[in-house]
């Protein structure tokens, strides 16, 4: 598995794990993780009243060129969640948003690679918004969607050739 390739198995494997083995939802219902890579963080009203919500997190991350192969790293990935429970299921609906390759500049969005942490790391944190906004626990994360508390030095983020920037939910403004 190389770091810089977006897995979807890494973080459909550490999803079960986290709910399985640490019992991260102990509530006895069914939860389960898709991918859809065109939703965005708008709700309408009818989503809402089915239950759904969102929550974006802002991840370290490794990219790689499809095209020319340049690789970089980026402290400011969006990752969007959108989830919601009913009647003892649970539904996790998640996209990545990806960044574009500045030798290129071809405006295609390659998908971020990630490490095992930090797809813990993200997934800790998604799982504290369900506590709380499911089961109404109190939440124990520290804040809103930071990057990790290791700060990993990046080149200055690039609105331009970031996904989430060109849609207005990225979280460069932390």
């Amino acid at each position: 598995m190389s770091k810089y390739e977006w897995i979807p198995s890494l973080w459909l494997e550490t999803f079960g794990e986290m709910l399985n083995e640490d019992n991260e939802l102990d509530y006895g219902d069914d939860w389960n993780l898709t991918f859809n890579y065109s939703q965005t963080d708008q709700i309408t009203k009818e989503e809402r009243k089915r239950g759904w919500k969102v929550y974006s997190h802002c991840a370290h991350a490794n990219f790689q060129c499809g095209s020319c192969g340049k690789t970089w790293s980026s402290a400011r990935v969006v990752l969007l969640f959108r989830y919601r429970l009913r009647g003892g299921r649970g539904t996790v609906i998640m996209r990545p948003f990806g960044q574009a390759c500045r030798r290129c500049q071809d405006d295609q969005f390659d998908l971020p690679g990630f490490v095992e942490k930090e797809v813990e790391n993200a997934l800790q944190r998604l799982f504290s918004k369900i506590r709380k906004n499911c089961y109404a626990e109190e939440d124990d994360s520290d804040g809103g969607s930071s990057a990790s508390s290791i700060k990993v030095k990046t080149k200055p983020h690039e609105a331009s050739l970031c996904e989430g920037c060109r849609m207005g939910i990225c979280c460069q403004e932390d």
